[in-house]
């Protein structure tokens, strides 16, 4: 049994690639190989059936996420039954599959980027994004024929969107049906194009929109918005529109996963006598009590305190770390006090003064 290739290579895509990049590829190649244009490659079938699987499957979160993790020999990919690979062609552009009739075409998905706070992943947010974009034209209402006019069947198809080429071989005459070559399929054209879009029955518009976007998304999530991507030529189905979520670096928090993580100092009496302080949260600060005897680097935990979960809404844990800070300059007073301390504690204190380079040298001197 031949060995089955990779599905991001086959698609030529990296493992990391965004679902709008997946379908992008799949398009491009899927137009390349199909049966029905490329008559002069005896291997476009059967690439273009690879090509369809390894979309079917990449395209499928759950069933990528397996692939990713075990490769064919995943339950999801092995144990599935594809659907007829025209039916995947036909899902990906919107139509334009192996049929009988003229073609609809779909439009192009699109990417925007939004960039939100720690804050807001905490909340959620409207956002507003702005997309330029394929419409609709206003002036012939997506037909492509100007104003007044109307489409006609295509001559050389007679308005099916396919024609029937026949050839004589040793073995007799056969017939092989493909898309027409003058209507791309359409069926129709316009004697007269629309001016104001060129006869394609769309026009680039800059639009803004907005966007809900739902509390606890990570960095590189997306959101969905269907048929908010490019319009169809000729009335077809719009394609969809994927906001891709960026996080900014937050100046006091860590995060991870649900729990966010912060730093808080103390000075040295503070950590040793206990202290009631006020720390940082996404809500603004709380007191927490630092027990007597905190040791450097401890971790103190508010339950419920970090971001909660885009499904459940359920929240994860603010871990709170302590940093013991030891004072660079002390004066007599606080001095005296602390050699008491020592001295009480039974700790032995050598005070030194001038730092290592004095040290050194008056070492080297005594020799």
């Amino acid at each position: 049994m031949a060995t089955k290739r990779d599905y991001y290579e086959i698609l030529g895509v990296a493992r990391d690639a965004t679902p709008v990049e997946i379908k992008r590829a799949y398009r491009r190649l899927a137009r390349e190989c199909h049966p029905d244009v490329n008559k002069t490659d005896p291997t476009a079938e059967e690439r273009f059936k690879e090509l369809g699987e390894a979309y079917a499957v990449l395209s499928d979160e759950q069933r990528r996420a397996q692939y990713d993790l075990y490769g064919h020999d995943a339950p999801a990919v092995r144990d599935w039954t594809a659907p007829d690979i025209f039916e995947i062609f036909n899902m990906a552009f919107g139509g334009m599959g192996r049929q009988r009739g003229p073609v609809v075409y779909g439009g192009e998905d699109l990417e925007a980027e939004v960039v939100l706070t720690l804050e807001e992943v905490a909340t959620g947010v409207e956002k507003e994004v702005a997309v330029s974009r394929l419409v609709t034209c206003e002036e012939c209402g997506g037909n492509g024929a100007e104003p007044g006019t109307e489409r006609e069947p295509c001559p050389t198809c007679g308005g099916a969107g396919q024609v029937r080429r026949s050839r004589a071989t040793i073995l007799g005459h056969f017939s092989q049906i493909g898309t027409c070559p003058d209507c791309r399929g359409v069926g129709t054209y316009a004697p007269r194009e629309c001016r104001a879009c060129g006869g394609s029955g769309v026009v680039r518009r800059t639009r803004k929109l907005s966007v809900n976007i739902p509390a606890g998304v990570e960095d590189g999530q997306q959101v969905r918005l269907a048929g908010e991507g490019d319009a169809g030529p000729y009335g077809g189905p719009a394609g969809d529109l994927y906001v891709v979520i960026r996080v900014q670096e937050h100046p006091v928090f860590r995060r991870g996963g649900r729990d966010i993580a912060c730093e808080v100092e103390l000075n040295f009496a503070q950590a040793a006598l206990g202290h009631v302080m006020e720390v940082p949260t996404l809500n603004g600060p709380v007191e927490i009590g630092i027990p007597a005897g905190t040791q450097h680097g401890e971790v103190f935990t508010l339950k419920g305190y970090g971001l909660p979960d885009v499904r459940s809404g359920r929240r994860g844990d603010e871990h709170v770390a302590v940093r013991v800070a030891v004072p660079r300059k002390l004066n007599k007073k606080q001095r005296e006090l602390l050699l008491k301390f020592a001295e009480s504690a039974g700790c032995k204190v050598t005070p030194h003064e001038g730092g290592f380079f004095k040290r050194v040298k008056e070492a080297f001197h005594d020799k």
